[in-house]
């Protein structure tokens, strides 16, 4: 897929707005921002799983995040309402803030209200974009952020997790989570989550 100026412009737009993000994460020997590092990772994995992906998914894997430090999940009651009630929020967020850079950049209402739909999860295992952005969501997860995280919770709670994880993802996202270079632990979780 070309990719335009008007996207790199968004791309660059969404990096700067993430960049103010205060929590930063290390990879490969260098200090990022962690939502810019999210960010990228999205990108990479949307273009490795589907490099053909049209422009408003491309956008929305680009800023699925975006400044989402601003809402901590601690700003809400910690059980599995205020959990909710938090995901709800940032997804309105997302849209709200990626909306607002989109229309600066230039882009079309139709592009715009694409991209919110995307960032919203409408229509998850109907809609083939918003699948894919599922897929991408949950492999960077399995990449990058399992194994830190497997570290600070009970085995119980980890399957449980995974198994969430592997139902809102397709067939395709299935066998892309399988070939992916995680540890000998990690890959032994994944196998009893999914058996």
């Amino acid at each position: 897929m070309a990719t335009t100026d008007k996207l790199l412009k968004a791309f660059q737009e969404f990096d700067a707005a993430n960049g103010e993000d205060p929590n930063t994460e290390k990879y490969m020997g260098n200090s990022y921002p962690k939502e810019v590092l999210y960010a990228i990772r999205m990108t990479e994995k949307l273009n490795d799983f589907e490099p053909e992906a049209a422009e408003a998914l491309r956008l929305t894997a680009r800023c699925q995040h975006i400044c989402r430090w601003q809402i901590p999940r601690e700003s809400y009651d910690m059980n599995r309402t205020g959990y909710l009630k938090w995901r709800q929020d940032l997804k309105k967020f997302h849209a709200q803030k990626a909306a607002e850079i989109l229309e600066k950049v230039g882009y079309s209402q139709d592009t715009i209200d694409k991209v919110s739909f995307l960032l919203q999860k409408k229509s998850l295992k109907k809609n083939e974009d918003t699948q894919t952005l599922e897929d991408v969501i949950c492999l960077v997860f399995l990449e990058y952020y399992f194994e830190p995280f497997a570290e600070e919770h009970t085995e119980d709670k980890i399957i449980d997790i995974l198994q969430k994880t592997w139902r809102k993802m397709s067939e395709k996202g299935h066998k892309a989570a399988l070939g992916l270079p995680l540890s000998g632990k990690s890959l032994a979780l994944v196998s009893k989550a999914i058996a």
